[in-house]
């Protein structure tokens, strides 16, 4: 099956097979690797993307389901130019990145955070990463990363 979607601002079709996931669509068929598969049934974030405006963990939505649909990844967030988006800056200045397999989940939910919440207290950014599991932290640098990126939205 054909499926047409717009992928970090471009339009963008591919031919998969009927059950083919969105993270499979992106990573094996469009190349876009950033994306991870952690665990496979949408329990761990590593996946997230933002889909429309929201988060999704990619590994449990159709590919099907994205038809005509605007699908943003970690790739989309940096700037043409190369300079990174602040969230992912954030990440860096705080340490917030350690082994770097759940960082481009965390980045997404807290992009998706920060598009509807400019200014969120710690508690909300706790719940809105609250989706995405870190094996290697105790998550005080995420915060504090995704505290920092907010304080850079003036």
């Amino acid at each position: 099956m054909q499926v047409v979607l717009t992928v970090n601002g471009r339009m963008r079709k591919a031919e998969v097979p009927p059950a083919t996931t969105l993270l499979e669509l992106l990573r094996e068929h469009l190349g876009l690797r950033g994306t991870k598969c952690g665990c496979g049934n949408g329990e761990c974030g590593a996946c997230t993307v933002i889909l429309d405006g929201e988060p999704v963990t990619s590994c449990i939505v159709f590919a099907a389901q994205c038809e005509g649909r605007e699908v943003l990844t970690i790739e989309g967030l940096s700037k043409e130019s190369g300079e990174l988006d602040r969230i992912q800056q954030a990440f860096i200045d705080a340490g917030a990145v350690q082994c770097g397999y759940c960082t481009p989940g965390m980045i997404m939910s807290a992009a998706a955070l920060l598009s509807k919440n400019p200014h969120p207290s710690r508690d909300d950014i706790a719940v809105a990463l609250a989706g995405n599991l870190c094996r290697c932290t105790g998550y005080v640098k995420i915060v504090d990363a995704v505290e920092a990126a907010s304080l850079t939205n003036e």
